[in-house]
């Protein structure tokens, strides 16, 4: 055995954003990519690398499409066994369903079982890198990210803070939050393929003290990433007004406390004040946009069209289990339906670029992951785009690839998902 491996199907990287050009102009389609060492070698031709390496493995895909794995830019795995949860909104609804389940991840065995079953479910729907919240607990931490090492995954996770506003039996303070966040970061950030992410809640459930703390620690570690959550709701933005009276808007509950950077990871972002997003445009912060969570809790419309416009930089989430799935097909087919709801309907690139590269480059891994291209890790996914008889029929009609490719995002599912690797190796 060599140790390389060659797929054989119609490759796809980006070269450029979708979003800057004609979305069929951004992609580049190849016949085979060569995996050594966990990483992309070479994309090419199928002679020229069979010819490069005659004794590579081959797995042959057809006519199946190769993409980057997807990368799933704000989760919640705590939450996977209470996804789809019914009728609340937000406040509501981290009360009836959220803060209940969270309360169990005390219990390293409990959070191990539900970290492994995570990670088995969206590796089934072609998942390849999230970036997580966990609970207030250690244990569900040091769960995440032991399962995520034993896998080879490359991960973002982060132990939640809160410290006011939430049941007494998921509160920290603001010295135990900043105290056990510098703990495991010191742990496992850059362990294998692990980083970590300092994690307040949101506003509403910190303190200014401890989110003083949590900008401490961040500007402590700044190449860490940081993720909240800002403007999902109209009324929880009321809530912060009232929590923060001084502050200028909801950003700047965040801001003068130290955490508005560019490493900063800003989940929903629907109702932003023009300040708001001039600043997070300024800093180069990572807009989240999770669109089945803002339809299920009936959150609001994300203005893609109109913060691309603005040069912000845009990722996209599943927020399992505020969203509805766990898939990221599902997930980027209801990004299409809010563009559409917004009047600007989103091209098949567009959604997988921002599947895969964009939120690669929401969590500055995009020169690591969420592309296939020499040096890359790789994480891939093999499309099936006949993977069901009624995406089969549409498939079959189509003119183009792009025409092809469109009913797997909006009808497809994880029998779509033919094959995956992480770090060069099938799952």
């Amino acid at each position: 055995m060599t140790g390389q491996t060659i797929l054989r199907g119609r490759v796809l990287s980006f070269v450029q954003s979708p979003f800057d050009t004609a979305p069929e102009t951004a992609v580049r389609e190849n016949e085979a990519l060569l995996i050594e060492g966990g990483h992309v070698t070479a994309v090419g031709s199928w002679d020229a690398l069979r010819r490069e390496a005659p004794q590579a493995e081959v797995s042959d895909h057809g006519e199946r499409v190769i993409l980057a794995g997807f990368v799933d830019a704000h989760v919640h795995y705590p939450q996977t066994a209470m996804i789809a949860s019914w009728g609340k909104r937000l406040i509501d609804w981290l009360n009836t369903y959220t803060f209940p389940e969270e309360r169990k991840f005390a219990d390293l065995t409990y959070a191990s079982e539900i970290a492994a079953r995570y990670l088995d479910l969206t590796a089934a729907h072609g998942t390849t890198t999230m970036c997580s919240f966990c609970t207030i607990h250690p244990e569900s931490v040091e769960a995440f990210f032991a399962e995520a090492q034993a896998r080879g995954q490359r991960v973002v996770a982060g132990k939640t803070c809160m410290d006011r506003n939430a049941p007494d039996f998921l509160r920290d303070t603001a010295q135990s939050a900043y105290d056990q966040s510098k703990a495991l970061l010191q742990k496992w950030h850059g362990v294998d393929r692990i980083s970590y992410a300092i994690t307040p809640r949101f506003s509403p459930t910190s303190t200014s003290e401890q989110l003083d703390a949590m900008g401490a620690l961040w500007a402590e570690h700044p190449d860490c990433l940081m993720q909240t959550h800002l403007s999902e709701q109209t009324d929880e933005i009321e809530w912060v007004k009232g929590l923060y009276p001084e502050a200028r808007d909801y950003l700047d509950t965040y801001e003068q406390h130290g955490l508005l950077g560019g490493c900063g990871l800003y989940g929903h972002a629907i109702h932003l004040e023009k300040r708001e997003r001039d600043r997070l445009r300024e800093h180069g912060a990572g807009l989240i946009h999770c669109p089945t969570s803002n339809t299920l809790i009936g959150s609001g419309l994300f203005d893609m069209a109109g913060l691309m416009a603005e040069g912000q930089r845009i990722g996209l989430a599943t927020d399992t289990g505020g969203g509805s799935s766990f898939s990221m097909l599902r997930t980027m087919a209801a990004a299409y339906e809010i563009g559409q709801l917004r009047g600007v309907p989103l091209h098949a690139a567009q959604l997988l670029w921002l599947a895969t590269q964009g939120s690669a480059r929401a969590l500055r891994m995009d020169h690591q992951i969420g592309n296939i291209a020499p040096g890359m890790e790789a994480d891939l996914v093999v499309l099936d785009l006949a993977s069901t008889p009624a995406i089969a029929q549409r498939s079959a009609m189509a003119d183009d690839l792009w025409e092809a490719l469109f009913p797997t995002i909006m009808m497809g599912d994880d029998r779509a998902i033919a094959e995956v690797w992480i770090a060069g190796r099938r799952v």
